[in-house]
């Protein structure tokens, strides 16, 4: 659909009127031989049941059940390429900059009362039958409201600002939570944020359940899509995201929000409800999920 030769309008542009990040433009297979995506995909589902595990009881799991002969050495290796690392104290395999500046976890005991009090952003690896990819999303804490998301085949900055600045057209947060990771900490993130008056909260070192519920949304994601649905293109996941995505914030009911859908607690605490619903995917998302379904 992109027209690299196109005089009238720029690879960017284009890339941004189909709401895609540039670096999926030149996507390519990883260079990987099949036994190490078998590996990094079972790492993948021990990982998402048991995200306190690091490499020795990924290792210990792969040997002893999975009948995987591995040594810890490969396993991190691995894990760093997946960008994953247990929640406690460790060796950051997310590989922070360390001329970057890290900022405290503002959360702590904090009530959240409102949507647009606290939005939070990760990035989890997605398998595909014979490769991997990169998803980054923004979520609104008080709602679980999934505000943006982008995919990538690199965990370069880039797609994380693509997916911050789609998210900024719901409006802004009081504090953006994070990782300690270097796309997050990167200057270009921070000052985004920044420049918006936001404060910025990071997680402490190793300790994913400090931004738990976006935690919880890759777990879903996941084992409501990922793991069945086992797609083989990168185009094939971005369209079953997308309307995951869709299906999560508009039908999926949360036990945790007392049995209501993101979408109904995120716009119905906004002041101005309407203005929302006019530059945003509320709304129109659920009639392009209906859609694909009546199509599919």
């Amino acid at each position: 659909m992109i027209e690299k030769d196109n005089p009238d309008i720029s690879i960017s542009r284009q890339c941004e009127l189909l709401s895609v990040s540039r670096s999926t433009l030149y996507y390519k297979n990883v260079e990987k031989t099949n036994d190490d995506f078998e590996v990094m995909n079972l790492i993948d589902e021990i990982y998402t049941k048991c995200p306190f595990y690091g490499r020795r009881r990924i290792t210990q799991h792969l040997v002893k059940i999975c009948g995987v002969h591995i040594n810890e050495k490969k396993v991190e290796r691995l894990m760093k390429t997946m960008g994953i690392e247990a929640i406690y104290p460790r060796k950051n395999l997310s590989m922070p900059n360390l001329k970057h500046k890290k900022y405290p976890y503002l959360l702590s005991g904090i009530e959240i009362l409102k949507a647009n009090q606290v939005w939070s952003t990760d990035i989890t690896y997605i398998r595909l039958r014979h490769g991997f990819i990169y998803l980054c999303a923004v979520i609104d804490w008080f709602s679980r409201y999934v505000l943006s998301w982008k995919l990538s085949n690199t965990m370069e900055t880039s797609f994380c600002m693509d997916a911050l600045n789609d998210a900024f057209s719901f409006g802004k947060p009081e504090i953006f939570n994070t990782d300690q990771g270097a796309q997050f900490t990167s200057n270009e993130f921070t000052g985004r944020l920044l420049s918006e008056n936001i404060r910025i909260s990071m997680d402490g070192k190793g300790r994913a359940f400090d931004n738990i519920f976006i935690e919880r949304l890759w777990r879903s994601l996941k084992y409501e899509n990922i793991y069945p649905s086992s797609y083989s293109t990168y185009s094939d996941t971005r369209i079953g995201i997308s309307n995951y995505f869709n299906f999560f914030n508009h039908e999926r009911l949360h036990q945790s929000l007392g049995y209501r859908t993101p979408s109904s607690l995120y716009f119905s605490n906004l002041e101005d409800r309407k203005e929302c619903y006019d530059f945003s995917t509320g709304l129109k998302g659920m009639e392009q999920f209906r859609g694909a379904q009546s199509l599919g």
